[in-house]
């Protein structure tokens, strides 16, 4: 080299630069990584699934007291209605523990800590010999299960990029049903103890597995923590620290503005755009409710053997599970396409034609002869459940998860998950009580629910398809 010449610079050139250039194109997304966090995310959905479809396999063995019953004898009406509706009870107590603990230990910490609560009641249903037993242990899982249902759809919200949100958000329900299918098919067939343990295995291999994932970058930047929150965004977004760094920039905006104004209770309701995203998101929550869906859920073998369709009823309960699965697996692959809204519409438009064919089964069986009509039932269950699973079942708690801003979402969170038990449990504790009257009451009724749902979508809900979180709070607020 000439002793004239100007010296040689080097710069450091990342990988990404030397495949693609300094100017090449932008650098993608690997969005297996998201994915496939919020499938390992989603494994305690299955465990909810687990504690919901338990009662419909070991009800009737606790009823009949058979000699697979922990119980040295037969349950009476208020026992199961008990047994069912104590699992809504504890789950509408503990968002509110849930959520500000999502604010102070991290999303994903909270959720790996509902797996306790999972372990401890499968454990006392293990060493139940009295009734009063198995109410704790269901108390139990409802903690759980609110545990869960707060803080998960915050955390797959958080986590997801914006054009895959509302598919993403729609998971929860996809492996909640799988839970359910996965203790109607196995209840029946094995013994008391066997269901306890096969359930149990469940909340230890989400433990296990979801462990490995990164926490929210959004409770990252609350805390201070950037480096932290980087290499979260790296993990689920397979880029380099350069290749996050526009989005980086976006949630800190978000959080900032968040920390700015920390929310408190009343802040939830101080607001246009927070009322409006509150009777949004509790206005949805409460029709899915109203349904009647956990009244189906929790006893489907009871209703079809009441039915008397000549299909043995743990047969028709397995075909129900199965349906639910194959339907909220179709969410996923239509929700960015069609919009949550016009899924809704739809959704509680045919749940209305479902329950009230249910419903004209059980008076025309009541008040006359329903022999010619026995095969009604089941296709009338199977239309309700598949167009619940594509709307109402997995689309509120989506909603939910982009609807309220940083500064307030485990408090709003909290409310809306509460607010889904406390109906939960209203409807399946009272249910026998109306079903003792007639099983129409209690159908006709869910039909009435549903129809005042459609228009409730129809005149308040807003179409979030494609928008960012901070664009559905634009939109929210007016701006």
């Amino acid at each position: 080299m000439n002793s004239t010449d100007p010296p040689t610079r080097y710069t450091e050139v990342s990988p990404f630069e030397m495949e693609h250039g300094r100017r090449g194109r932008i650098e993608p997304i690997k969005k297996s990584r998201v994915y496939l966090a919020t499938i390992c995310a989603n494994l305690s959905s299955f465990a909810i699934g687990t504690c919901l479809g338990w009662t419909s396999p070991i009800l009737p063995k606790l009823i009949n007291n058979t000699e697979d019953s922990p119980l040295d004898f037969k349950i009476n009406s208020e026992q199961e209605a008990w047994i069912s509706s104590l699992i809504a009870l504890g789950a509408l107590v503990t968002p509110f523990v849930a959520g500000p603990l999502a604010g102070m230990i991290g999303r994903k910490w909270t959720m790996l800590s509902s797996s306790l609560f999972f372990l401890i009641a499968y454990i006392l249903l293990l060493l139940a010999h009295d009734v009063w037993l198995i109410y704790i242990a269901r108390l139990i899982q409802g903690f759980g299960v609110g545990f869960i249902m707060t803080v998960q759809p915050m955390y797959v919200g958080e986590i997801a990029t914006d054009d895959c949100r509302g598919a993403l958000g729609s998971f929860m329900q996809l492996f909640i049903v799988s839970g359910i299918l996965y203790a109607y098919a196995v209840g029946p067939y094995v013994s008391y103890v066997a269901l306890q343990w096969a359930c149990l295995v469940i909340p230890i291999i989400f433990a296990v597995l979801f462990f490995f994932f990164p926490e929210s970058p959004y409770y990252f930047i609350e805390k201070g923590r950037k480096l932290d929150a980087i290499k979260s965004l790296q993990f689920l977004r397979g880029q380099s620290t350069e290749g996050v760094q526009d989005e980086m920039t976006a949630i800190q905006a978000s959080v900032e503005e968040s920390m700015a104004n920390k929310g408190s209770f009343v802040d939830v309701f101080r607001g246009a755009g927070n009322r409006k995203a509150l009777l949004i998101s509790v206005g949805l929550i409460s029709f899915q409710q109203l349904s009647g869906i956990n009244v189906v859920l929790f006893n489907s073998e009871t209703i079809f053997k009441k039915a008397n369709t000549g299909i043995d009823p743990a047969i028709a309960t397995i075909i129900i599970g199965a349906v639910q699965v194959v339907s909220s697996g179709v969410t996923p692959l239509i929700v960015e396409r069609l919009g949550k809204k016009a899924i809704l519409l739809m959704s509680s438009s045919v749940m209305c034609i479902g329950l009230a064919a249910l419903g004209t089964f059980f008076y025309i069986q009541d008040t006359g002869d329903a022999s010619g009509i026995l095969w009604l039932p089941v296709p009338a269950l199977i239309l309700f459940v598949i167009v619940y699973c594509l709307g109402f079942g997995p689309l509120p708690w989506a909603v939910m998860g982009e609807m309220f801003p940083g500064n307030i979402k485990p408090i709003a969170s909290s409310i809306v998950a509460s607010t889904c038990w406390i109906f939960g449990f209203v409807i399946t504790r009272w249910y026998p009580a109306l079903d003792a009257l007639g099983a129409y009451y209690a159908f006709y009724l869910f039909t009435i629910f549903c129809g005042i749902g459609f228009f409730f979508v129809l005149f308040i809900v807003m179409e979030t398809k494609g928008m960012s979180l901070q664009e559905i709070q634009n939109r929210l607020n007016n701006r």
